[in-house]
């Protein structure tokens, strides 16, 4: 594995087209401003990946010698490797409530996608209303801060802005009382550095 890294003078990332997981590294990736090579794999993985990431995922980073698919850590090495902008706090009470953060929102969030997606009708509309249910629980913390939690952009927000975008691929409508939520996406939409980092796919969802 590491003599196929070792091969490469650039950074690698190779992500799906429509994976919000894999949309989440992108973002970060736009936000760093990072020089990359961005693969995206659809159908037939790369031979190559197949020697690099043993879990049969697609999402992986490589940068030299590194190799890493597990889509926290990369996001996280990421800001340690490239610290402007900070994407995470400094302090370690901070950073470890940023990190608790995105564990809930991976949990409560993103554990349901597959899901929606399912051919059985009764586990797809319980997932939908289940991430109904959870966004719309979290939507009043978006009336104090402009951020998840937060007066500063993080992490946390490039992993709910994949999320959001997706609403209406997923025919989700929140409710009226979820505004604050929905301002709170637009805001993120707005960003440059946001719409750098959609793939053609992610594109087309055209949700705002």
């Amino acid at each position: 594995m590491a003599s196929v890294a070792n091969r490469r003078s650039a950074m690698v990332l190779y992500s799906d087209t429509t994976s919000p997981l894999g949309h989440s590294v992108r973002i970060v990736l736009a936000e760093k401003d990072i020089n990359v090579e961005i693969n995206y794999v659809d159908d037939e993985r790369p031979e190559e990946l197949n020697d690099l990431n043993p879990y049969n995922s697609i999402l992986t980073l490589i940068d030299r010698e590194l190799v890493l698919y597990d889509a926290q850590i990369i996001m996280e090495y990421l800001d340690e490797r490239f610290p402007h902008p900070p994407l995470m706090p400094v302090d370690p009470v901070s950073r470890a409530s940023n990190k608790q953060l995105r564990y809930r929102v991976m949990r409560d969030l993103y554990s349901v996608i597959e899901e929606l997606h399912s051919s059985n009708e009764i586990a797809a509309a319980n997932a939908k209303k289940t991430l109904r249910d959870n966004l719309t629980a979290i939507a009043p913390a978006f009336t104090q801060k402009p951020y998840f939690m937060s007066d500063d952009y993080t992490l946390v927000d490039c992993c709910m802005a994949p999320l959001l975008w997706r609403l209406a691929y997923y025919g989700l409508k929140l409710p009226s009382s979820a505004r604050a939520l929905q301002q709170y996406a637009e805001r993120l939409f707005e960003k440059e550095t946001f719409r750098s980092s959609l793939s053609e796919a992610e594109r087309e969802f055209n949700v705002t």
